[in-house]
């Protein structure tokens, strides 16, 4: 079969297949569906060479990506870490030989890493999966029954959920949708979805996770599949699409950050019964790899960061979520996740340990209690200061329902009164103990909320909570290392009521050619000062030349009866730098900043047999504007007069988790300087 012939069968057929939405699905185990599952272990058993199929040759093509992915709730979409590239020959015989050969390597470290992969990872499934299910060379998961062997009706429940027509020029092709689950969800065993060719029996599609006693390996979180064939020459079901995503999270610490193993493999270029010599199946294990002069020779058709730019598009990439989300369904309740149900927990290292001018040394510690269906989890949180015996804490409960998040909890926490951070919790903790410079501005602040989160798409999530607070003043309590601290400014104490609407949209996947993600929120609040404060920022990220243009901004306005604790605030670090910090407050402001980031050689210093320093430099030059009026009585600060702004220099090193930022306030007429971690990597510190 031609390759466009392929493709257009898979056009027809295996988009319509993963976007259709299935009907409410028969009762498990109907005769209907013993007899397609029957129809489908017996053309399972048959050889491919019953059918006329000796032997065949094809070509894989695809990307195994490393992610790790940060941030409260794990909501914000993985950073790239490490990308290899690979091409490799395929080579089947009947019965059950086959041979895979890597010919072509090649890959991109975007941050220091030594991960090593299984060497199943670095190609494709034949026959869709042995009788028995093994990844990652029987350490991830080990042996587990293929729903479709001889005795899968003994091990699984099967459940017809819908149909679907595709019409090809010859004849009509009729694919059924079997849900599979467990008859025993304590033992390893697959849940997921199978489409079968009714006709024949032969397997088209498979979307599948695991149970949780599956998993092999303690830091596995979960491992989604998806497995699709198409028809070529008209008569054989064979690999044409694979995906797997690999979940890792810390065994026994509730911390959220995650690494990610994500492959995608394609197959085409078919030739069939060549008469495939006996050597080509004799020597080695069935992924080899070629000598590098081969593998480095290989002619690629673009450059890999334009590849990955191409295959990292969301249309390209299997909807994990979905798989994970219709696992979970079928599951009812029964775990999924490899995690423990019981944790120690922090949103952030500085959750454990952080210094700053009202607490002086604080610790924490915090825990997870979930569920056994997962979609429940308890957190508890907290904290002492050593400065002034104040004690914080928190109580959480969060509930997950399909699209729906619904949290409650009671807290008692310090907070800063800006809107956005200026500077990592950990690098402020160095920078008040060791330097007398701490970039907060606190306030004490006790109560409970209820909210409820509703995913509008993939990306966009629209949020509504209601809640009361206990507002007190903070002052200024301990010393750093040489003296004294700058006063904490106090605000207007009492309690409110509020309620706020928010809305936030996510950047797109991984290595997209443009970001753009932001959040707008509308808050409304009664006590001693009745007041609507609305607040919004954006964050878009577009090539531009050798490099890339990042535009930030961000912008609120508030009724006349603003409280000091909710004041828009500008001004030095994070904003303006070398202008003072939050010289300017009140109840409008509005920010911009744009910055050209441009890559420069550089020679790379090696930092062990696995890392080095990187390649480039990141070179930006910015400018940032800013203006705030509605001065707030009582509070430090002033309106600006007129647009201020802030002209500077950053520099990215060490694969860009190092930012050196000087910058010159145009009004003040001084220079300032700013070290510290990528802003990426602030929420969890």
């Amino acid at each position: 079969m031609k390759r466009h012939a392929a493709r257009s069968f898979l056009g027809l057929a295996l988009l319509a297949i993963a976007s259709h939405r299935p009907l409410a699905a028969q009762a498990w185990d109907s005769p209907t569906s013993r007899a397609l599952v029957a129809r489908a272990i017996a053309r399972r058993a048959e050889t491919l060479a019953d059918t006329g199929l000796s032997d065949f040759s094809a070509r894989a093509h695809g990307f195994v990506f490393f992610l790790g992915q940060i941030g409260e709730g794990l909501s914000e979409p993985p950073r790239l870490i490490k990308a290899d590239q690979l091409e490799l020959e395929v080579y089947w015989r009947a019965p059950n030989r086959s041979k895979q050969r890597i010919i072509g390597w090649r890959d991109r470290k975007d941050l220091p890493t030594d991960i090593n992969y299984h060497r199943d990872h670095l190609g494709i499934v034949l026959n869709n999966f042995a009788d028995r299910i093994r990844l990652g060379e029987g350490d991830e998961v080990r042996d587990v029954p293929h729903p479709l062997s001889g005795n899968g009706p003994e091990l699984y429940e099967f459940a017809l959920v819908d149909s679907l027509a595709v019409q090809l020029p010859d004849r009509e092709i009729r694919v059924y949708e079997l849900r599979v689950r467990p008859r025993d969800f304590r033992s390893p065993r697959i849940v997921g979805s199978v489409f079968l060719d009714v006709a024949l029996g032969d397997l088209v599609r498979m979307t599948f996770n695991f149970t949780r006693s599956s998993y092999l390996d303690s830091q596995l979180e979960d491992i989604s599949v998806v497995i699709e064939n198409s028809l070529w020459g008209g008569r054989f079901w064979l690999p044409l699409r694979q995906e797997i995503e690999i979940r890792r999270r810390a065994t026994w610490l509730d911390f959220p950050a995650r690494g990610i193993i994500r492959g995608r493999f394609e197959i085409d270029r078919y030739r069939f019964n060549q008469g495939l010599a006996d050597s080509l199946f004799r020597a080695g294990s069935e992924i080899v790899v070629a000598p590098p002069g081969v593998r480095d020779a290989f002619p690629w058709r673009d450059s890999l960061g334009e590849e990955i730019r191409e295959i990292a598009r969301p249309a390209r990439l299997a909807d994990f979520a979905a798989v994970r989300a219709e696992a979970t369904a079928i599951a009812m309740g029964h775990a999924l996740s490899g995690l423990r149900r019981t944790q120690l927990a922090g949103s952030a290292i500085s959750d454990f340990v952080h210094v700053n001018r009202v607490e002086g040394l604080a610790v924490g510690v915090g825990g997870t209690l979930r569920a056994r269906d997962e979609a429940t989890e308890l957190r508890l949180r907290a904290g002492a200061a050593t400065a002034t015996g104040l004690f914080t804490g928190a109580v959480t409960l969060a509930v997950r329902h399909g699209p729906y998040a619904w949290r409650i909890g009671a807290t008692r926490e310090v907070r800063d009164i800006g809107d956005m951070p200026v500077i990592s919790r950990a690098m402020n903790s160095v920078l008040a103990q060791e330097a007398g410079a701490d970039y907060g501005d606190y306030y004490l602040a006790g109560g409970g909320e209820a909210s409820v989160t509703r995913a509008v798409t993939g990306r966009t999530a629209l949020r509504l909570a209601v809640g009361y607070d206990r507002i007190d003043s903070l002052a200024t309590s301990a010393t750093w290392s040489r003296g004294a601290y700058r006063s904490n400014p106090g605000v207007a104490e009492g309690e409110w009521t509020y309620a706020r609407l928010g809305l936030r949209r996510q950047s797109h996947s991984f290595a997209t050619v443009s970001e753009l993600s932001g959040r707008a929120e509308v808050e409304g609040g009664s006590g001693p000062q009745d007041y609507v404060r609305a607040f919004g920022e954006l964050r878009w990220r577009m090539p531009a030349g050798s490099g890339w243009l990042l535009v930030r901004a961000s912008g609120g306005a508030a009724t006349r009866d603003l409280p000091p604790h909710r004041v828009l605030v500008l001004g030095g670090r994070g904003t303006l730098l070398g202008e003072p910090f939050r010289a300017r407050s009140g109840k409008r402001a509005a920010w911009t900043a744009v910055e050209w980031q441009l890559p420069v050689n550089i020679p790379e210093i090696p930092l062990g047999s696995f890392a080095g320093t990187g390649r480039t430099l990141t070179v930006a030059p910015f400018l940032a504007l800013g203006w705030v009026d509605g001065r707030i009585p009582g509070f430090p600060g002033t309106p600006s007069r007129g647009v201020e702004p802030s002209l500077g220099l950053g520099f990215g090193w060490l694969h860009d988790l190092v930012r050196v930022d000087v910058g010159y306030g145009v009004r003040s007429g001084r220079f300032a300087g700013a070290l510290d971690v990528s802003r990426d990597f602030w929420d969890i510190l």
